[in-house]
Order: C-alpha cells, then structure tokens, then sequence
C-alpha cells in the first residue's frame, strides 16, 4: 500500500511542479554516465572518439560490427544494471535508519521519473512560437525534442514533429515509466528512463551509433512494448472523453499502428492521428539523409499548431487514466491478495 500511496503523491506532484530547472534531476547524471562510458568505449575501439576522426580516416577505419555490438551491449548493461542497483540500495540504507526516509525521497524520485508536465511545457513552446507566427523560433524549440533535420521544416511540418513527439512521448515518458513503477517502484522505473535515456543517446542508425547502439535500440523495444499498446488504449479512451474523433483514433490504430520503423512509435502516432483527423509520419532527414518513413493517419485537413494543445490534452487523459488504473489495481490486489 505504501508505494499506491507513493505513486499517487508522485503523480501529482509531477502534474504540479514538472521538471523546474533549478532542481537536480537523476536523468542528467545518467545521461553524463553515458557520455562517458561511450567514450571510453570508443577510444578502446578506434583509439578516439568517432566524432574526432577525419572523413579520410573514417573511409579506411577497420570495423568490427561483432566487436562494437558487443561493446555497445556491456555499456548498455552497465547503465542500466548499475542505476538500478544505485537506486535500490540507497533506498535499502535508507530504509535501514527509518523507513519514513526510504519513503520521501522513493516518492520524489517517482515525481522525477514521471514527465507529464514537462512535456506539455516543452510542447507549448512549440505552439507559442507558431502563433506568433515566428516560424525560425518554432524551428529552433521542435530542434530541442527530434532528431530529425529541423532548419528547412514547414509551419506544419513543425506542428506534425510536435504532435508526434508529444504523442510517442507519452508513452515513454509517462506511461511506461508508471508501468514500471507500479512493478518495483522507484528502482525499476529509474532503470526504464537509463533504457530511454541510452536510447536517445546512442540509439540512431547513422554510421556512429549503427553498431554501438544497436543492443540500446532493441532493449528499448522491448521494454515499451507492453506500455505503448497500454498507453494507445488510454489515449483511445482520452479521445472519447474528450469529444475527439474516437472511432476515427480506433479506426486508424488498428490499421496503421505498425506503420513505423519502431514496432512501438506508431501505436499512440496512429491513435493522435485518427483522433484529431490528421496525417503523421513520411519521409525526413536525419543528419543530412533521407529517412523514409510511411505515413501514418488520413490526409482529411491541415495539421494546424492548435493541434498541439489537443495532443496535450490526449497526454493527460491518458496519463489520468493510466494512475487512476494503476493504482486501483494495486488496491484491489492488496485487498483479495
């Protein structure tokens, strides 16, 4: 019962307070453990880091996909392994000189590893810039969310990265950490963000990450997997609260959920898309090149930045719903088990 009533706290506190900036947050020192094991796992395999090898030298480069996916494996490992078991006995020692303490900070770690407001924040200022009609400025803000090519995007191509964004998100930054939460608690669900987090940072399919970062990617997967299909589902429900297009967000998920090159991404893209009217997805660059994508969704009218805060509002039906869920469970397997 003690961790229902920490995630509840957490929750709201995260739907309150977000992500201010002046407060440390546990995601940027895994992200700093990451950029150092890479490294020193690429100065182990190149004897540099890739980024400081010329064109020239890159083209002569002797790799080893074997040997770099296996690198990549142990660094992967290494994080996730590691903040899990960070997280675990420092709770444990606190438990130990009273338990009260185990619980403050499992709860504020819990409110840290949810994103529900910060995502709609980051989102906005997306949607601010837009109507403003300051379309370099929208650029620059969607800049910091993708990792697609931002600099030559159209007014709605903008609004579309953003939508995306905030629907994907949803699921990993919201839902699935709740999942896990709602398993292990704070130990479990700060081993999901070290997965993401890798994910984001070493899981792209450009000529450094290829290899190094494949096991990340495909550890991702998996662990969204369940969460993503959850969170469709709760979106789905959001939607007919809402008043959106709720058999269109139906419509839609079950035809073009896979359409992706992640087996997750599309799940909630599909269901934004069908619940607003609007078509997602296509073609983009990634660092300079062509990646080709279908599209997800019917091309019924323009994607317009007001669409942005019908996104958000599907992110926190969704979000609502899903805490609700979750801790309605866990009261009624602690009641009949």
């Amino acid at each position: 019962m003690i961790l229902t009533i920490e995630i509840a706290i957490g929750f709201i506190l995260d739907l309150i307070l977000g992500d201010p900036l002046w407060l440390p947050h546990p995601i940027v020192y895994i992200g700093k453990a990451i950029s150092i094991l890479k490294k020193k796992v690429q100065k182990k395999l190149y004897g540099c880091l890739y980024k400081e090898l010329s064109e020239e030298e890159k083209e002569v480069l002797k790799r080893e996909e074997k040997r770099e996916r296996f690198f990549g494996m142990i660094l992967t490992l290494i994080i996730v392994i590691g903040t899990f078991l960070v997280v675990f006995f420092t709770l444990w020692l606190l438990e130990k000189i009273h338990p009260w303490l185990r619980y403050i900070l499992e709860t504020f770690w819990i409110y840290q590893i949810l994103a529900t407001k910060c995502l709609k924040i980051e989102s906005m200022k997306v949607y601010k810039k837009l109507r403003e009609g300051d379309l370099a400025g929208a650029r620059v803000e969607i800049s910091y969310l993708v990792g697609r090519d931002t600099q030559s995007l159209s007014e709605e191509e903008v609004a579309k990265a953003t939508i995306e964004t905030v629907a994907e998100n949803t699921s990993d930054g919201v839902i699935a950490p709740l999942f896990y939460i709602a398993i292990f608690g704070a130990p479990l669900g700060m081993a999901y963000k070290a997965i993401n987090t890798l994910d984001s940072m070493i899981g792209y399919k450009n000529d450094e990450f290829i290899n190094l970062g494949r096991f990340a990617a495909k550890l991702d997967d998996v662990a969204n997997f369940i969460p993503a299909r959850l969170c469709a589902v709760m979106m789905m429900l959001g939607s007919l609260i809402l008043g959106f297009n709720f058999k269109g967000s139906v419509k839609i998920f079950k035809r073009d959920r896979f359409a992706h090159l992640s087996p997750n991404s599309a799940q909630t893209e599909s269901v934004a898309a069908g619940a607003l009217n609007i078509q997602l997805g296509g073609t983009h660059n990634y660092f300079g090149k062509p990646v080709v994508k279908p599209t997800i969704g019917d091309n019924i009218r323009p994607v317009q930045y007001d669409d942005i805060k019908k996104c958000n509002q599907l992110l926190y039906a969704a979000a609502i719903l899903t805490a609700i869920s979750i801790i309605l469970i866990r009261i009624l397997l602690k009641k009949f088990w």
